[in-house]
């Protein structure tokens, strides 16, 4: 067999069993596995692989934590979003503001908390505010859903404004809130910054799920495919934008997303996007997405601040 263009590879057997049904199963002689949302995974790290630096660290002291539910009409839903603050930032500190789609899971299976601790403490990044705002109805509001797309921006950003003050806007009007998501959660940060321009100062999608009927009719038959579509193809096809902002993107080398992901860059980049791309040498996962966070996260929220 040969090796995939990668240096991590997490990845279950299927096994047919004689009366024709079928079961994934871990590989029983690996001991090495990742959790995740949909259960644990099987992995092999290759020889190239080496995890990031920052997990070396001590997680700083002091970080504060609040609880915030949130009434949605638009969503018809209370949700409960966390607000972590990095240590020795004060309530009524003005600071910028990372919004993360999929917000637990960000922090239960990429350390994402972790990562922004370990930046503030040493002296990589500001003192940052994180919301991990969770999904109500991921599949339809994370995919290109006009109404999740005004809840955010009439509902659930402005009471966590409230709660998390930032600096005035700039100059050029943008915010000081930069966009989190990976996946479908990518999408629809790039959705609701289209939709409401004025909601995000900079963004960092990794590996979105921009399907476009051309490259991914595999995709098909998941039940908004055509809503997203019709979306992606409009950002790709428009020449001009009159709202750019910085933009950072993950992709991994074997994931079905990478054309995909790679329009959307150009498409922004025509349209005055400051865009920086990177591929990185694994798949579509948690561990992926964590391990890219330095340097590219951490070089979009310095060029977002700038």
């Amino acid at each position: 067999m040969r090796r995939p263009p990668v240096d991590r590879l997490e990845y279950q057997f299927e096994v047919e069993y004689a009366d024709g049904s079928r079961e994934l199963t871990l590989d029983p002689h690996n001991p090495l596995r990742t959790p995740g949302p949909f259960g644990e995974k099987s992995v092999v790290e290759f020889p190239g692989y080496r995890p990031p630096a920052w997990l070396d660290g001590a997680t700083p002291d002091g970080a504060r934590f609040l609880k915030v539910d949130v009434v949605s009409d638009l969503l018809r839903s209370d949700i409960c979003v966390w607000l972590w603050a990095s240590p020795g930032l004060d309530v009524e500190h003005e600071a910028p503001l990372l919004v993360a789609h999929d917000g637990p899971e960000y922090d239960r299976y990429s350390s994402l908390l972790r990562f922004v601790g370990a930046m503030v403490a040493a002296g990589r990044l500001p003192q940052l505010r994180v919301v991990l705002l969770p999904p109500v109805d991921r599949n339809e509001h994370y995919a290109a859903s006009p109404v999740y797309a005004r809840a955010l921006a009439r509902e659930l950003l402005p009471v966590l404004d409230w709660l998390a003050p930032q600096p005035p806007k700039r100059r050029d009007g943008r915010a000081w809130r930069i966009g989190i998501g990976a996946s479908l959660g990518a999408l629809a940060m790039l959705h609701a910054h289209r939709r409401h321009p004025a909601l995000f100062g900079a963004l960092f999608l990794q590996s979105g799920s921009f399907f476009q009927r051309r490259t991914d009719r595999q995709e098909s038959g998941f039940f908004r495919f055509d809503r997203i579509a019709r979306f992606v193809d409009d950002v790709v096809s428009a020449r001009t934008w009159p709202d750019p902002i910085p933009v950072g993107m993950t992709c991994g080398t074997v994931e079905e997303n990478l054309v995909n992901n790679r329009r959307v860059r150009d498409a922004l980049a025509l349209q005055g996007y400051p865009v920086d791309f990177a591929e990185h040498r694994d798949g579509h996962n948690w561990v992926a997405w964590r391990d890219s966070f330095d340097p590219h996260l951490t070089d979009l929220v310095k060029r977002a601040l700038e």
